[in-house]
């Protein structure tokens, strides 16, 4: 009988280090052309320490999405919540850092599943994503009417709006659209937004560096 890998003390270094060799191998390799066993390769181990962490390749992908939003998360509170910027510079902030965070190593994020095969684990990303920047952008909103700074009748309408025309974007960047569409795209979104949140043109830049 083989015996199982036995786990390290602390079990989040071990995850961490699967989740951190697999993500390449998803993007050289792409999702579905990837085994366990090129993970297990590459990490040097027995296929026992990836199955006591996760029981499906599926699994380790719904981990790095779930790493992927946390970050993402965690880096827009830690920038928007706080009084030395105005109600408009976060609403800024949350967009710029979800487009910044969009690549990797000048790559879509998670660009290996956009395709028929995989493109239902973007969906469920996506839908997820929505439901986790949904209150950090009402927050700002919310803090923006009362501020004056904004007017907005109906802010949870007005998350939605702004959640629609960041999705339209966020599609026309993954279908690989042109210069030119991406740069009407872009000062079209910035405009609606404005509109939405009765501010001034010229408020809200939506760039990629």
């Amino acid at each position: 009988m083989i015996a199982m890998a036995r786990p390290p003390q602390d079990p989040q270094l071990r995850i961490t280090e699967i989740l951190n060799v697999a993500e390449p191998l998803f993007y050289s390799k792409g999702y579905q052309e990837t085994s366990i066993s090129d993970i297990v390769t590459n990490m040097g181990v027995a296929h026992g320490t990836i199955y006591y962490y996760f029981k499906s390749k599926e699994e380790i992908l719904e981990a790095l999405l779930e790493r992927y939003l946390l970050n993402v998360v965690s880096e827009v509170k830690t920038k928007i919540r706080t009084d030395n910027i105005t109600p408009p510079c976060k609403i800024q902030l949350i967009i710029q850092i979800l487009i910044k965070s969009m690549y990797r190593d000048k790559r879509l994020s998670f660009e290996f599943l956009y395709n028929d095969r995989t493109i239902h684990f973007l969906d469920k990303f996506a839908r997820q994503g929505k439901q986790v920047m949904y209150p950090l952008f009402l927050e700002a909103i919310e803090e923006g009417n009362q501020k004056k700074y904004f007017q907005t009748a109906h802010p949870q309408a007005a998350v939605n709006l702004i959640h629609a025309l960041l999705e339209s974007l966020i599609k026309a960047l993954y279908e690989k659209s042109s210069k030119e569409l991406l740069v009407h795209q872009f000062k079209l979104t910035e405009e609606l937004i404005e509109h939405v949140l009765g501010l001034k043109q010229g408020t809200i830049s939506i760039f990629i560096k």
